[in-house]
């Protein structure tokens, strides 16, 4: 199977690509630094398995980049590498169309386990995730679906609102998107109504408290 691995750390990247390489059914065929570069060598590869980081650079993060990467190239199927046992991240990367959840502390047989149950078309999710996961598409999904704004967010709007809350500008997130001025404020304004706040302090503690400043 073709695998590209995407983490922002070379030596992460590096320890990985020397675990997989090792498998008789197993190929590295690129390493991404971001998730924008990691969507560009998809489009390049179309590798069976994405092995992405979930904290990576802003402006590209990988969960942003595991929703782009799912709409666009769906045989692509995305295991997301990360340091949170949280049920907040899973409920996110599952809704972006992850099909596996590992934990970086993980032993090396788990996450060749979780490449391969995800290769013939299953979804691995880390062991002590389980409950988490099953609490929040039942418990939370369901009965606050009519209550939480954020459900109510476009695409784009949802890769804004964490670099406003990071403080960038609208110049800087114009770039780091590849849209004009006016489309961030417009942006900004739409994501400022929907979610009721009147000011950018009341945005960032909303971002902290959804956990998106850690994307």
């Amino acid at each position: 199977m073709k695998i590209i691995i995407a983490d922002d750390h070379a030596v992460v990247r590096s320890g990985f690509m020397h675990i997989l390489n090792f498998q008789a059914d197993m190929e590295v065929v690129a390493t991404a630094a971001d998730g924008l570069e990691a969507y560009e060598l998809v489009a390049k590869h179309r590798p069976d398995i994405l092995l992405m980081d979930l904290s990576m650079p802003p402006g590209e993060s990988g969960l942003i980049a595991t929703g782009k990467i799912k709409e666009d190239f769906p045989e692509t199927k995305v295991v997301i590498l990360t340091m949170y046992d949280d049920e907040e991240y899973l409920f996110h990367v599952l809704k972006n169309g992850a099909s596996g959840y590992v934990l970086k502390n993980s032993p090396d047989e788990e996450l060749l386990s979780a490449i391969r149950t995800v290769y013939d078309g299953g979804t691995y999710i880390h062991p002590s995730m389980a409950t988490s996961l099953v609490r929040q598409f039942v418990k939370k999904d369901f009965d606050e679906a009519e209550t939480d704004p954020y459900k109510i967010l476009s695409r784009r709007e949802i890769e804004v609102l964490p670099l406003v809350a990071k403080g960038y500008g609208n110049k800087e997130i114009a770039e780091m998107l590849y849209i004009s001025v006016k489309t961030v404020e417009a942006h900004k304004s739409k994501i400022m109504e929907k979610l009721n706040l009147k000011s950018r302090p009341e945005l960032v503690e909303y971002a902290l408290r959804k956990k998106f400043l850690n994307f």
